[in-house]
């Protein structure tokens, strides 16, 4: 099958087949946000981290214990470029998947799709419920209390930012900035 490069529309509208959940959609737009932001930043290609963004957890909702392996398989069914399908399947490295990130690209969302429900957890406690007024160091007070946010798996974050090579709290402002763009669109 030759591979195409999916547009915007295509991917949100293969999102919106495989999940219903508005809380996976309005993640999915969150990461989007933020690998978009990201991109900017290091000048790559915005829409192609954006679309990954999105599509990272397009079998989450649909097949739960085939997370990753299960987006492989219908992304390549729909032609999908092997550096798209790569990307989206070592988000789940050392959880779901085998595939290692080695690309800006696969790091981030590595790193990024964790970061984000950490970030979002301290967002909503705030009396705002916002990003707009969300600082670093608000994060960095929450990210030493295990128990909050307990889900959040911060050895992913940890091992994502040595890859990434950046400073933990560095990397949280520039989450801050990418979800404070998407803001309206993720209601925080």
């Amino acid at each position: 099958m030759q591979t195409h490069t999916p547009t915007y529309d295509e991917a949100l509208s293969l999102f919106k087949e495989f999940n219903q959940s508005e809380s996976l959609l309005k993640h999915a737009y969150t990461v989007e946000g933020v690998m978009r932001y990201m991109a900017q930043k290091l000048g790559e290609d915005e829409e192609k981290w954006g679309i990954v963004g999105l599509m990272h957890d397009l079998d989450y909702e649909r097949f739960p214990e085939q997370h990753c392996s299960k987006a492989r398989e219908i992304l390549e069914e729909r032609g999908w470029p092997e550096e798209y399908i790569r990307a989206i399947v070592s988000h789940g490295w050392g959880i779901c998947s085998d595939v290692e990130p080695q690309t800006n690209l696969e790091k981030a969302l590595y790193t990024i799709d964790e970061l984000t429900g950490l970030i979002t957890a301290v967002a909503i406690i705030r009396p705002s419920k916002s990003v707009a007024d969300l600082e670093a160091k608000s994060v960095m007070k929450k990210w030493k209390d295990k128990s909050f946010a307990a889900g959040v798996n911060r050895s992913v974050i940890e091992k994502g930012t040595a890859m990434l090579g950046v400073e933990l709290k560095d990397l949280v402002t520039d989450v801050i900035m990418g979800m404070r763009q998407v803001a309206d669109r993720i209601g925080l």
